[in-house]
């Protein structure tokens, strides 16, 4: 898994990663000089990072949404999402479809997995009347 989130030059790098360690369970990260701004990016790749993320879906109620935009971001061996960063620093999931959604950028996540559909499925199940369909257990990726 990577996430990136610009870092401008009125923000706070310790406000950025607070927000993703709101969502995310990573520790490590780098911070790379891109053009117009710095970037912050966390790597894991233990899909245990993902259970923050697992827990707020639930939540906040928020599984089909979460589906339809993780099966949208489905692409060959990855899963490509954006969430909007003031919402992860309070703790919250929004997830952003352009990034002006997001006045100060959003944070990007790429889920790199040979088994999309299984990780999705675990991540975000479908659901009715608001509750899920089924509970997978984590995948082994």
């Amino acid at each position: 898994m990577e996430i990136r989130a610009e870092l401008r030059p009125t923000e706070d790098l310790e406000r950025i990663l607070k927000a993703i360690r709101n969502v995310f369970g990573v520790e490590e990260y780098r911070v790379v000089d891109e053009e117009p701004y710095k970037i912050v990016v966390a790597e894991s790749r233990d899909i245990k990072s993902l259970l923050k993320l697992h827990e707020l879906l639930r939540q906040s109620r928020i599984l089909d949404t979460a589906r339809k935009v993780m099966t949208s971001g489905r692409r060959e061996g990855v899963i490509v999402f954006k969430i909007h960063k003031q919402g992860a620093y309070a703790g919250k999931v929004s997830f952003v479809t352009f990034d002006t959604e997001s006045p100060l950028g959003p944070i990007e996540v790429r889920i790199y997995t040979d088994k999309p559909d299984e990780v999705i499925d675990w991540l975000a199940p479908k659901t009715s009347k608001g509750k899920p369909l089924w509970n997978r257990p984590m995948p082994e990726v």
